[in-house]
């Protein structure tokens, strides 16, 4: 693709914090939306280390888990020519812009962030700034590139909503400097759950392992996750089986795998007990998931073509977050290096 219509297209940014294991939940509600967005938009994807630091890592863990992340956005199908994929913590201005904004960020806007809240409340030991002022770091990551759309959940909407108040904030106090990125919300599609709490969205970060699918898990493991999920004391798929949590979740997990509609996955499977329906399942996320397991082992044992992506990568970065940064110094007073 030429730099002319590369220029033509709207900016896409989104970014996963490397905690946990990337599930399936974030493959359906992410990374899959990724893959179909990047021939109408310019992709920006990162890894987003130094939000993870919020809570404390180990650190040759967190190590491990970026390459292994990124490796996984590859794996996806993220094209590394056409979109800029990279490590946060690879590109200062995300830290740089981030003091910036927290000098327009008020004490009353980060006080009513509910992930505050609720993470406050799991971590009552590591109650730190970092966990306090952080929409600030997520507004500079996306401000940086002059994003014009972000993919937004529920749980990140009030966080852009506060990233579009401090650019308008900013923009009114000096010049037009940001643009004011506008939330994607992807069409409606599934929604996956835990495994074994059907009530909660499933989480990579889930304490029990037996709550999600990992991306990476290994067929005997799948196999084992599937067949303790959670269900009801019914026996067979009815119609009305989609209303109930455990085995709607699992009958709306096959439908994404098997590109299906719910009720076509109703009309196939009626009748059959629960614990058949739970093989074929078994049986699909383990045809699903070994091509993409393919290929991460295979980027993972090239080392060195995954860090000269990400080393593109954060070159290309690093030279839109300049320009946008120095922008944003010079309308607030700050003197440009080998000036007087």
């Amino acid at each position: 693709m030429s730099e002319a219509q590369k220029d033509t297209k709207p900016t896409l940014l989104s970014g996963i914090q490397p905690s946990g294991h990337l599930a399936l939940g974030n493959y359906v509600g992410a990374m899959r939306n990724w893959v179909n967005l990047q021939e109408d938009y310019n992709g920006i994807f990162i890894v987003v280390d130094m939000h993870a630091i919020t809570v404390r890592q180990k650190p040759a863990e967190l190590r491990n888990r970026c390459l292994s992340f990124a490796a996984q956005y590859l794996a996806a199908g993220i094209d590394p020519e056409e979109n800029i994929i990279f490590i946060q913590s690879h590109v200062p201005q995300h830290a740089e812009l981030a003091w910036v904004l927290n000098c327009y960020t008020y004490m009353g806007e980060l006080n009513r962030m509910t992930q505050f809240k609720d993470k406050a409340q799991r971590h009552e030991d590591n109650i730190n700034a970092g966990l306090y002022s952080y929409p600030a770091l997520m507004a500079a990551d996306i401000l940086l590139y002059q994003t014009d759309l972000v993919p937004v959940g529920a749980d990140q909407k009030q966080h852009l909503e506060l990233t579009r108040d401090i650019a308008n904030r900013f923009n009114k106090a000096y010049s037009p400097t940001f643009k004011v990125p506008e939330p994607f919300i992807p069409k409606s599609g599934a929604r996956i759950m835990s495994l074994q709490e059907p009530e909660k969205k499933m989480s990579k970060s889930d304490v029990n392992e037996n709550n999600y699918i990992s991306l990476l898990d290994p067929p005997d493991v799948l196999v084992r996750k599937v067949k303790r999920a959670v269900t009801d004391s019914a026996r067979e798929i009815t119609p009305d089986s989609l209303q109930n949590p455990g085995i709607g979740n699992l009958l709306t997990i096959y439908a994404v795998l098997n590109d299906l509609s719910a009720n076509e996955v109703i009309s196939q499977f009626e009748g059959h007990q629960y614990s058949q329906f739970k093989g074929a399942l078994a049986d699909s996320l383990v045809a699903f998931l070994e091509p993409f397991q393919q290929r991460y082992d295979k980027i993972m044992a090239e080392k060195g073509y995954l860090t000269g992506i990400l080393d593109q990568g954060a070159s290309q970065a690093r030279y839109i977050a300049r320009k946008t940064l120095s922008k944003v110094y010079r309308k607030i007073g700050f003197v440009a290096p080998g000036r007087v």
